[in-house]
């Protein structure tokens, strides 16, 4: 199995394990961070053995967020102080392959279970808004810090967190940085379970993993392009589109097994084709 610098990657089929791996550091996520997650889940997303995929962090938390001493020696336009056109295009250059670091997230056709613990703060909440599901634990800590280090949130946060938890919540967050709890996180939708410490987090984002990957990866990767594409959309636009995505995966294989399964009275055994 491949090894990366920044995260480790376990591959248990039906589930890969995505791990933030830089616990010395809290997770703070440096240059590394930002270039593998791409190859990560592109890899993930076309390995026919993985049908789910749970991203956690090792040692005491998810993240701390982005590295700043780090990104600054890869990203030096941030502090130069000739803030001219030249310097401002190369700036906007970089941001778009950052943008992508999370972006592949959403686009992965697996989906994505983020089991958070500790720290999840600014580029760490990031990646979580790509996921499509948000576990945590009883310590968990969030905070959109953007605004508490003179950045505005730039990578994707701003614009997927208001679909989570609303208009409203999302403003709160994001113009005073400040650090919710995993209770306030579930009462506002932010988190979909919290649980007691991270062992039981564990346990339960395998077992929510395994109930999906027993069900059929066609119909449950359909629902999730169909779910991305219907954000910022009318609902007539999204049904045209999933009529057109039922027809293209209906007839299946695992449209005749849950038939069969469903007449012999046993649990259906899905293959994805």
């Amino acid at each position: 199995m491949k090894k990366y610098e920044y995260y480790l990657v376990e591959k248990r089929p039906p589930v890969a394990w995505v791990y933030l791996n830089r616990p010395e550091k809290k997770n703070a996520m440096n240059l590394p961070a930002w270039r593998e997650a791409m190859p990560i889940f592109d890899d993930l997303d076309k390995d026919p053995e993985i049908r789910v995929v749970v991203i956690s962090g090792k040692g005491s938390c998810f993240t701390v967020g982005i590295d700043l001493m780090s990104m600054a020696e890869a990203v030096p336009e941030i502090l130069n102080s000739d803030q001219k056109g030249g310097t401002k295009w190369g700036l906007i250059s970089k941001i778009y392959p950052l943008q992508e670091t999370m972006t592949c997230i959403e686009k992965c056709r697996k989906p994505v279970i983020a089991a958070i613990h500790g720290y999840c703060v600014g580029a760490g909440l990031d990646m979580a808004t790509a996921c499509d599901i948000r576990l945590c634990s009883e310590d968990a800590i969030f905070s959109l810090r953007e605004t508490a280090v003179g950045f505005v949130a730039d990578v994707g946060v701003l614009q997927r967190i208001p679909l989570i938890v609303g208009q409203g919540i999302a403003r709160e967050l994001a113009y005073s940085a400040k650090n919710i709890t995993a209770a306030r996180a579930k009462e506002i939708l932010l988190a979909n379970e919290v649980y007691r410490d991270y062992e039981e987090l564990m346990k339960k984002a395998e077992e929510m993993a395994m109930e999906i990957a027993e069900r059929s990866p066609l119909a449950v990767q359909a629902s999730k392009e169909v779910l991305n594409y219907g954000i910022g959309k009318s609902v007539n636009d999204g049904l045209r589109y999933v009529a057109s995505i039922s027809a293209n995966i209906i007839p299946s294989d695992d449209l005749m097994e849950a038939f069969t399964a469903f007449a012999e009275k046993r649990k259906p055994n899905f293959t994805g084709k």
